[in-house]
């Protein structure tokens, strides 16, 4: 494979620093994709539609920065500190300073929920954090094909993040909601309540925590990554115009087997979405949760996560990637349309309590599997489409396209989340953000969308059997 004697492969420590980066990265954005929205529309008391407006444009900024800083890395010439590693410094400062000054807004005024000065500084920030965010985490997952060459290590590298990646969302809500649990009525806790008042003194502490936490993952990955083979090659590669760009970021769709993953990954994430804005309001509104009570969906969370892991892990060493994720998909679709059952008045606190754990239990199981099937399969999907190249080695074809790729993934992933944090804003507005009904609706059309992204899923055809 390439010039090298032996395929690359990620152990060890190089294995556990690239891991590290994106646990970092993404235990930071989390806990902001997962509380920034309860924190301006309930306590901030900046109205839903606006809250949700500003998230959506921070998506469709991600959408286009995503894939443009992954064409620019497949675009630049290896230097000392190699091709794409790079990047992950260039957007550090302005990542960290916006990851921190967003729990720090203009508060609305009690009787004006259309305060544009609060918007428009939660829009801004959302946009500069975006961007400079983008810079990062895009090109460290392109880097996955070139730094492991097999499928098996890339199956290795995928169990590892996704295992961090638990971890991950385990903490971002862990901290949330152990303030939750302190507050003396979490029903409501705008600015101006004593309940309020307690989010504003120690959410923005756990903000700055996980940032800083982030800053020194990233730097523990920047000198964790080789980029040495690069400099092979280096001769070989081509300045390309601004005006290039474009047909190289478009490129991917005119993959048709990549279009179907990109279809899979866009419903699941439409999927993904709604749990992480709903989870807190259903925990609120529809199981009236106080006090210790949040505790349960920690420990549901943790519990669900870890055993989905290894159940997914296990049945995928014995069956082909597509088959496992396929099983995976429907045990989520089929276990969020059974949340329906929590439209029936009267239900026992204890069944409802006993359907939550089996119905989202499945739901965090599974879709925390989904991280071991995405990245090795996206990765085997690149390696095809430069098997079918006029680059006369493969090394080279994969590297000027890997950031292609996975920039338009993270592009119609942004896009998805967008539409759908948009959707739900809308839905949310005014008395409907407390309703019961409304929030179990929203929560159990997740089933709609893994249905959609299981059609997909079921069309996609690989070369090689994987594994």
């Amino acid at each position: 494979m390439g010039n090298d004697i032996s395929p690359r492969e990620l152990h060890g420590k190089r294995l556990l620093g690239y891991a590290w980066g994106q646990f970092g990265i993404i235990l930071t954005n989390m806990f902001a994709g997962v509380f920034v929205f309860q924190f301006y529309v309930y306590t901030i008391n900046l109205d839903s539609i606006l809250t949700s407006v500003g998230i959506s444009i921070q998506l469709i900024v991600s959408a286009f920065s995503s894939i443009f800083f992954g064409v620019v890395a497949d675009n630049k010439k290896p230097g000392r500190f190699g091709k794409r590693r790079p990047f992950m410094l260039y957007g550090l400062p302005l990542w960290i300073f916006t990851s921190i000054i967003i729990w720090f807004p203009p508060k609305c005024p009690q009787n004006n929920q259309l305060y544009l000065p609060t918007a428009v500084f939660l829009w801004g920030i959302l946009i500069l954090k975006t961007i400079s965010g983008s810079s990062i985490l895009t090109v460290h997952l392109s880097m996955l094909t070139e730094q492991s060459q097999t499928h098996k290590n890339r199956e290795k590298i995928a169990a590892v993040t996704t295992f961090f990646r638990i971890i991950s969302s385990i903490f971002s809500l862990l901290l949330p909601l152990m303030v939750q649990s302190i507050l003396p009525d979490p029903g409501n806790v705008k600015w101006w309540e004593p309940s309020g008042r307690i989010i504003l003194r120690y959410i923005p502490w756990v903000g700055i925590s996980f940032t800083l936490f982030g800053l020194i993952a990233v730097i523990i990955t920047f000198f964790s990554i080789d980029e040495n083979f690069h400099d092979k090659s280096s001769s070989i590669t081509k300045k390309v115009s601004f005006k290039s760009f474009f047909p190289q970021m478009i490129e991917p769709l005119k993959d048709k087997k990549y279009r179907k993953f990109l279809s899979v990954r866009l419903f699941n994430a439409m999927s993904g979405r709604i749990l992480g804005m709903m989870v807190i309001p259903f925990l609120t509104f529809t199981l009236l949760f106080t006090g210790g009570a949040f505790y349960i969906y920690i420990i549901i969370s943790a519990t669900s996560k870890f055993i989905g892991f290894i159940i997914w892990r296990r049945i995928l060493k014995k069956h082909a990637v597509i088959k496992t994720y396929t099983i995976c998909i429907l045990a989520s679709a089929v276990s969020a349309l059974l949340d329906l059952i929590f439209l029936i008045d009267g239900l026992p606190t204890i069944l409802k309590i006993f359907l939550f754990v089996v119905t989202i239990g499945t739901i965090l199981g599974s879709m925390y599997g989904f991280g071991l099937f995405n990245p090795p399969l996206a990765s085997t999907l690149v390696y095809e489409a430069a098997e079918n190249s006029n680059v006369h080695t493969l090394d080279i074809a994969v590297s000027n396209i890997s950031g292609a790729y996975f920039g338009i993934s993270s592009f119609i992933l942004s896009i998805g989340q967008s539409f759908t944090s948009l959707m739900i804003g809308f839905i949310l507005t005014g008395a409907n953000a407390e309703n019961s009904t409304i929030i179990t609706l929203t929560l159990s059309s997740m089933g709609i969308f893994y249905l959609i992204s299981l059609y997909f899923l079921r069309k996609l055809k690989l070369k090689k059997k994987t594994s």
